[in-house]
């Protein structure tokens, strides 16, 4: 699989790179959690906090914003908290970015690597928006139902306790694509997700339709998410409110609250070109190429062996 992935981007001309495992600074995102260790040097006995990346988005962006153009890369990255049939706290990445390109672009070329890896040419892909999905599956409007709408909803579809869950607006959104709709994504095809509510925008650049939407998506398998990716957010004091707006929710949640990437922002600041980046779990889609359950299966040694 990694040579068939790696012969892909040699023939389209993107150049594999290398970034830090460890960094100085971590991802901010509220849904993830970082496994951290401690680097000593000279006298500093407490030693200063080093994070496993969750992603190696932030410097490969940092290499995009210096010219390097089309970069891809394979790695280990690390969750802390995270373990189930489709979790592993180590786990591989293919994450690749392409200058000049639109999401749209962007999510062809990603059809064309999951063919090649699954050894299907021909295989069928669609692509669904999430408010269309929201509506033509649940009959509600995620850009407009509030929360009251929401419960109501997931207690109709018989989700466990949804009248007792306290959630905001993009948690009851989240439990409901995860457990009403996620499941019928993918089924014989690969179905690409796009067009996320502006609140879910991670590192998405935001369009205005006749409502605001994040260039985003996410691309589905058999019920299986794979890919994550982006129109990627260019704007460096955009980006700074977003992750500051991060870093607080983190601090209202009583979790860590790591130290904000100057250098990515300085990046942008410098000037990133309109750039498209998707992320791949490679342990899922040998999942899906070997036709298992349980992503245990595709390790040669789980964490609890390791």
């Amino acid at each position: 699989m990694l040579a068939a992935v790696r012969d892909f981007f040699a023939r389209a001309g993107v150049l594999e790179v290398e970034t830090p495992i460890a960094s100085r600074c971590a991802g901010s995102d509220p849904a993830l959690e970082s496994l951290v260790t401690r680097w000593h040097w000279g006298s500093d006995a407490a030693g200063q906090p080093l994070y496993l990346h969750t992603s190696p988005e932030f410097p490969m962006k940092r290499l995009v914003a210096a010219g390097l153009g089309p970069i891809y890369q394979i790695c280990k990255v690390f969750r802390d908290g995270e373990r189930g049939r489709l979790h592993h706290p180590e786990f591989s990445l293919l994450e690749w970015y392409r200058p000049g390109w639109d999401y749209r672009r962007l999510m062809d070329e990603v059809t064309a690597v999951v063919r090649v890896v699954l050894g299907r040419p021909d295989f069928p892909t669609e692509r669904v928006t999430y408010r269309g999905l929201f509506r033509e599956r649940l009959g509600i409007d995620p850009w407009t139902a509030g929360c009251d709408d929401l419960r109501a909803r997931a207690a109709t579809l018989g989700i466990p306790d949804a009248v007792s869950l306290d959630l905001d607006r993009d948690g009851w959104l989240d439990l409901l694509l995860t457990q009403c709709l996620q499941g019928q994504l993918g089924r014989g095809r690969l179905t690409f997700l796009c067009d996320y509510p502006p609140s879910q925008a991670a590192l998405a650049r935001l369009r205005q339709d006749d409502v605001e939407v994040a260039e985003r998506f996410e691309l589905y398998l058999e019920g299986v998410e794979l890919a994550n990716g982006f129109q990627e957010l260019t704007d460096a004091a955009a980006q700074r409110a977003r992750l500051q707006s991060d870093l607080e929710t983190r601090r209202r949640q009583g979790r860590a609250v790591p130290p904000l990437d100057t250098a990515f922002l300085a990046a942008l600041d410098a000037g990133m070109p309109e750039t498209s980046g998707v992320a791949v779990g490679l342990d899922r889609l040998l999942m899906a190429v070997l036709e298992v359950r349980h992503i245990d299966a595709v390790l040669a040694f789980p964490v609890e062996r390791a």
